[in-house]
């Protein structure tokens, strides 16, 4: 998983909300609001090690990380993720479909598009 985007957000194999927060200029109640899990899954350091946080904050950071280039920014890669209509899903948001547990099928999409193929 390339990291340079988001440079304080792992300690070892744990993935530390603060990083994220940081370059997106966000707080941890937006993070959590973002991932669709409680505010104290982000702000106590016993809930953020739990499998469904973890993998969470993973992949909105892959996400990010992977729009990244066609974005131009962090910023503008999380604005994306928040707001784009996939028009593919109903024009779900990237956002909705994570919080869905549809990660995947956003992984899949951005392959679909880097490959050529249409939204």
């Amino acid at each position: 998983m390339d990291i340079a985007i988001f440079p304080n957000a792992f300690a070892g194999d744990i993935v530390v909300p603060g990083g994220i927060t940081d370059v997106l200029h966000i707080t941890q109640a937006e993070l959590a609001a973002t991932l669709g899990i409680p505010r104290e899954a982000v702000s106590k350091s016993n809930r953020v090690r739990t499998v469904t946080v973890q993998t969470r904050l993973r992949e909105l950071v892959e996400i990010l990380n992977r729009v990244l280039p066609w974005a131009g920014s962090p910023l503008a890669a999380y604005a994306w993720y928040r707001s784009q209509s996939l028009p593919s899903f109903g024009d779900v948001t990237p956002e909705q479909l994570v919080r869905d547990g549809r990660a995947d099928d956003v992984r899949h999409y951005l392959d679909r598009i880097a490959a050529g193929g249409f939204a």
